[in-house]
């Protein structure tokens, strides 16, 4: 696959719509070309940015009531909906039709108010791509565990655990200092192929441990659990199954049948 292909592809590529041997030869090409991993990782930010929620407005309060209003002074205007259909044809119950599908309209995006989960979510994928668009990916930029884990000494009132996974294919790139829900936590920074991994660890408000839980959030997979009284987030545009993969090693389990890609 050339470039020209890769790059009509890519769109459908990001949302998941081609098939598993054309998302294959996608994958493949975007690892051995540096410009087309580039403009993908762009189009996975520019995707990310139009879905944040700033560009959304809440609909007013009491517009389900006014426009129910409305249809209800219509109706008795009208004299109910056998004079509209004798004396007006169909085109008065045309119109309260219309009027009643922008209330189920309306009602489908008011909002119900998301759980504090889903708003730490939403912040681990928006600081995950800050940190890739702001050209600040890292405080302390360095291969080394005993030069990024020493670093986080003092900044936190916790030791994060900084793991060397680089024989499994999964380098450590270095350390950053972020905030989630107003909390300070350390981010330990690793690179699959051109993907890069933000890993958000702070100390848990549970002392159980607790699974891996994945999820996907604006074209980017999400890996969560807790262990040891901490709690971490892996974030990443890599595929779901090498994340997965990436958050058991963390973990300190060992996956089974997982060959890196070199």
């Amino acid at each position: 696959m050339n470039c020209e292909e890769a790059r009509t592809l890519v769109y459908a590529y990001i949302d998941g719509e081609l098939d598993l041997v054309r998302s294959l030869e996608v994958e493949a090409h975007l690892t051995g070309c540096v410009s087309c991993a580039r403009e993908e990782e762009s189009l996975r930010a520019l995707r990310m940015a139009l879905g944040n929620g700033a560009l959304y407005h809440e609909a007013p309060v009491g517009l389900e009531q006014r426009v129910r209003a409305a249809v209800r002074n219509a109706r008795r205007a009208a004299g109910g909906r056998s004079f509209v259909l004798q004396h007006y044809g169909w085109g008065g119950a045309a119109a309260a039709a219309v009027l009643f599908l922008v209330i189920i309209i309306v009602r489908s995006f008011l909002p119900t108010g998301p759980s504090s989960g889903d708003l730490t979510v939403q912040e681990v994928v928006d600081d995950h791509l800050r940190s890739l668009t702001a050209n600040h990916l890292t405080d302390v930029l360095s291969s080394n565990r005993h030069t990024v884990k020493p670093w986080f000494d003092g900044k936190l009132n916790f030791t994060p655990a900084v793991e060397d996974l680089g024989a499994e294919g999964f380098p450590l790139v270095g350390g950053w200092l972020d905030y989630l829900d107003n909390h300070p936590v350390a981010a330990v920074v690793y690179r699959r192929r051109q993907h890069i991994i933000n890993l958000f660890i702070s100390p848990a408000e549970h002392a159980n441990d607790t699974p891996q839980i994945s999820q996907v959030r604006g074209g980017y997979n999400i890996v969560y659990w807790t262990k040891s009284g901490m709690a971490y987030w892996a974030v990443s545009s890599l595929n779901a199954a090498e994340l997965g993969k990436f958050a058991q090693l963390v973990r300190g389990e060992s996956p089974a049948a997982f060959t890196p890609h070199r």
